[in-house]
């Protein structure tokens, strides 16, 4: 058998991030949402791509 562990309350942490870094990191992740939306387009053309040349 495994042991046994007391279970611990549930603790909540509160964070402060100041206007400039939240535009920053807003602006990051829209960046990053732009090339997961390019390297999946990429990534359908190449699958396509290989189904037209093995068909």
């Amino acid at each position: 058998m495994g042991t046994f562990m007391q279970a611990t309350p549930v603790q909540t942490l509160y964070v402060s991030v100041r206007r400039d870094e939240l535009r920053r990191l807003q602006e990051e992740r829209d960046q990053l949402q732009r090339q997961v939306a390019q390297l999946s387009l990429l990534l359908e053309q190449s699958r396509s791509d290989g189904k037209a040349v093995n068909a």
